[in-house]
């Protein structure tokens, strides 16, 4: 349960997806002259070097952000280019030698009146999580524990505004469950937030279970993104891509992702495979 380490995929294709679609949701947020809290039940290590250590060992992120990173910035999206834009603010010159996790994803974006509630149950994790917020104060708390207890325990959150952002390991198959249960309760909780699930795209039924469910959960606005850089393997087995289902999510994030999701296959495919899908109903 404690063996899954991010940092040996920092800055795959997974992490764009989300932390693009979480950068936009932000971005969303922020246009509102209101707090709101941004809390990660999985939250992981905050930033992670891709030129030492972890990252460096299977490179990723060669197949993933480094791609963007080197693409000319003219020829992307305004949206892609404001992401792309805040992970170079966190590298010095040309250079790609540091990735964001999504909590410093958030800490980029979020303002003095909003607030991050962070959980992590690594240990390890913790402890970098922890050294990378030391000088944040009250804005950031960061609990050690596991983040669909830790849910419970923040909402709603006072301000009544919130981005939810849910990304467990699936290393276990419960998660699968455990990420719908986790939802149904946050919506009996707070309704009104919005909730970013990740999850895998893999060769098993699990995946396909869980999405039913997610649909049959019932909210009233909603959107589905798959984004896969390869075809399934021939073996059965690897991830050949991810998806995020956003409850609540801006009014603006089909048309963006109608604009960005063209590219994001043109610049991260690895294969004829490489292909996307959305769905959505935002009344």
């Amino acid at each position: 349960m404690l063996s899954y380490r991010h940092a040996f995929h920092a800055g795959n294709h997974a992490d764009v997806l989300k932390h693009f679609v979480q950068h936009a949701v932000l971005e969303y947020h922020n246009q509102k002259d209101k707090p709101y809290w941004y809390i990660d039940s999985h939250a992981g290590a905050g930033l992670y070097s891709l030129d030492q250590g972890y990252a460096a060992q299977n490179a990723e992120y060669e197949q993933g952000i480094a791609r963007l990173w080197q693409a000319d910035p003219d020829t992307l999206p305004a949206a892609l280019q404001a992401f792309v834009a805040s992970i170079r603010s966190l590298n010095s010159g040309n250079r790609l030698t540091r990735y964001p996790g999504s909590p410093a994803v958030a800490e980029l974006l979020l303002r003095q009146v909003d607030r991050m509630r962070l959980f992590e149950l690594h240990p390890s994790d913790a402890k970098l999580l922890q050294r990378h917020f030391k000088e944040a104060g009250r804005q950031v708390r960061i609990e050690q524990q596991d983040g669909f207890a830790g849910l419970k325990s923040v909402l709603p959150p006072p301000p009544r505004r919130a981005v939810v952002l849910i990304d467990p390991p699936y290393e276990e198959k419960r998660d699968y469950q455990r990420v719908v249960e986790a939802l149904a309760d946050s919506l009996q909780r707070f309704a009104t937030g919005t909730y970013i699930l990740w999850y895998p795209l893999l060769q098993r039924p699990e995946i396909a279970q869980m999405q039913q469910k997610l649909h049959k959960l019932g909210a009233s606005s909603w959107l589905d993104v798959t984004f896969s850089v390869a075809s399934p393997s021939v073996d059965g087995f690897g991830m050949h891509g991810s998806g995020l289902f956003v409850i609540n999510p801006p009014w603006t994030l089909p048309a963006i992702l109608e604009e960005s999701l063209p590219v994001l296959r043109e610049h991260l495919a690895l294969d004829d495979g490489a292909r996307y899908t959305l769905q959505h109903h935002i009344p």
